[in-house]
């Protein structure tokens, strides 16, 4: 199809051509994945416990969540999630089926989504696929949220205020305490938080922002994910009963995909364990987030706005991005360039993803890279 072969050579010109990568080897350290805390490389470490606790965990569920008769696993791990955070628990196949599922589920008659401009693509694609009705404000310009709802609520009997704790590819935070103040001025707004890059990074037992800052009970619905910092597959939304119930039976990715198999549920039972108890790990990973943060902004002269372990380094151009991903890749850090479309034009960055198992000292010769990098760039 000529079409096709023209919008390939079209993506090739501005340097966004993406391809798979390979399984890289030999690296000092991966700046690329979500695995946060870790847990992917130690990973192999609990296989043998695992076996033990979960020897009859089957391969596949064989149908749907409301047709499968292979639900032990996932009815018990929606109990601990239950009894961690105090709300009833729902789990999806991914946290893109969760973003979409849940926002299909809510689109009822007379309900706007306000929606930071930044959140997830899955949220969007959620709001597009439903036709719900919503409006944007700009990234954590909390007055221009209260202009929009000071505006609408009035007009709507729901409103969704949708954010991210902490955001993909910046790195920094919504303003949980001022969102929750928002929702006591205006009886009905509901508040749509996703956690996916703060489940097990954050907060005491590793439950996210909102628990960091005792809003758990604020939350209307916070959706969580096993995909990244608890080393596993899946998602899952907090919210009350009767929310859960409405996302059984109205949530299309829920009802119509084959529910996660029982052997994913019980290592997400193990992991989540596992992650609870990792409170050390969390403080080595916020101090190496920060020291880290700040040597990027020493080298690059700019703040990076980063107040997690996702931290940003900026180089407003694809090509450059993908000529640093190169030369750190060469000196053994994977860390790959970040392109339109996941962030706008001008926004193209190396985006690093640190975790717990690093520190400053094996990081080292990355910032002598970074540092050549803009020492060349400055004298050409």
């Amino acid at each position: 199809m000529p079409e096709i072969k023209d919008i390939l050579a079209q993506l090739d010109g501005e340097n966004r051509l993406r391809t798979i990568p390979h399984e890289a080897t030999g690296m000092i350290a991966d700046l690329s994945s979500n695995d946060y805390m870790g847990l992917g490389e130690l990973g192999d470490g609990f296989r043998e416990e695992f076996l033990n606790r979960f020897p009859d965990a089957a391969f596949t569920s064989s149908a749907s969540r409301l047709l499968s008769q292979r639900q032990k696993y996932h009815f018990s791990l929606e109990e601990m999630l239950e009894g961690l955070y105090g709300k009833p628990a729902l789990l999806f196949n991914s946290g893109y089926h969760a973003n979409v599922g849940c926002t299909g589920a809510l689109t009822l008659p007379g309900t706007l989504f306000v929606c930071d401009k930044l959140i997830h693509a899955s949220m969007v694609d959620g709001l597009r696929i439903a036709g719900s009705v919503f409006k944007r404000f700009p990234h954590n310009d909390l007055s221009k949220l209260e202009m929009i709802l000071s505006r609408e609520c009035r007009n709507y009997e729901h409103v969704v205020v949708m954010a991210e704790s902490i955001y993909s590819m910046d790195g920094d935070e919504a303003n949980l305490m001022k969102l929750v103040k928002l929702k006591h001025l205006y009886p009905n707004l509901l508040l749509y938080i996703d956690e996916a890059h703060a489940f097990g990074v954050r907060g005491e037992r590793g439950l996210g922002v909102a628990e960091e800052k005792g809003l758990i009970d604020e939350i209307d619905l916070l959706i969580g994910t096993f995909g990244k910092a608890a080393a596993s597959a899946g998602a899952f939304a907090v919210c009350s009963e009767e929310m859960k119930s409405l996302l059984v039976n109205c949530a299309r990715p829920f009802i119509f995909s084959t529910a996660l198999p029982p052997v994913n549920a019980a290592w997400s039972i193990l992991i989540t364990e596992k992650l609870v108890g990792m409170k050390r790990e969390r403080l080595h990973l916020a101090e190496l987030s920060r020291r880290f943060s700040s040597r990027i902004e020493e080298i690059s002269g700019v703040p990076t706005g980063s107040t997690s372990q996702i931290i940003p380094y900026l180089t407003g151009d694809a090509a450059r991005a993908i000529a640093i991903a190169r030369t750190l890749r060469d000196a053994g850090f994977l860390a790959l360039p970040i392109r339109r479309p996941t962030v706008p034009p001008g926004g193209e960055r190396i985006r690093f993803s640190l975790n717990a198992n690093l520190d400053m000292k094996k990081l080292s010769p990355l910032f002598d890279v970074l540092r050549d990098e803009r020492i060349f760039i400055n004298e050409n």
